[in-house]
């Protein structure tokens, strides 16, 4: 059997917690889990991560990452025409209809901001702001710069992601929107 690198363990651990962390949020995920679902002790989750934060951290940065290359990707070669909106659009629905937990991830990343803010960890929530910001100058470029076409493009879908998060269609065309 071939060894894994710290490095290939790690990457198996943000996706674990990814699948953990989507479905039950930061409080309701024990490391305890993380460590089963990846085949390793919590000890050893210790020597990779410095702590629960930590693998939080990770696996939010993960998912929204994963999420802005799918935007890069479905517009390569198309920034400003008029397919742009319809190829991220298909991009984001692929994403989220093989991997929902990329989608839930990043929403229960949006959830911990506050809370975290309010026991004085100002980190956790710049980096989240980060990464929104990369995945608002990826679209937005693509849009061809054009704010309101990409806060349209934005809106369309929050209310997507809300609604599948609850259980309905996402489509904004089938929502009314």
């Amino acid at each position: 059997m071939a060894r894994i690198s710290a490095q290939e363990r790690r990457e198996s651990v943000v996706s674990a917690a990814i699948a953990e962390f989507a479905l039950k949020g930061y409080h309701g995920t024990s490391t305890e889990a993380i460590a089963k679902r990846v085949g390793v002790t919590q000890p050893y989750l210790f020597r990779l991560f410095p702590g629960k934060k930590a693998i939080f951290v990770a696996a939010l940065v993960r998912s929204m990452e994963d999420t802005r290359l799918a935007f890069e990707r479905a517009t390569d070669g198309t920034e400003g025409s008029e397919q742009t909106r319809g190829a991220l659009a298909d991009a984001y629905a692929r994403l989220i209809s093989a991997h929902p937990e990329t989608l839930l991830m990043q929403m229960q990343g949006y959830a911990v901001v506050a809370a975290a803010e309010a026991e004085g960890d100002d980190q956790t929530g710049e980096l989240i702001r980060a990464g929104w910001m990369r995945l608002w100058e990826t679209v937005h470029l693509s849009l061809g710069a054009d704010a309101h076409e990409t806060a349209s493009f934005f809106a369309c879908g929050m209310l997507g992601n809300t609604l599948t998060a609850i259980g309905l269609p996402s489509d904004c065309r089938e929502a009314g929107a």
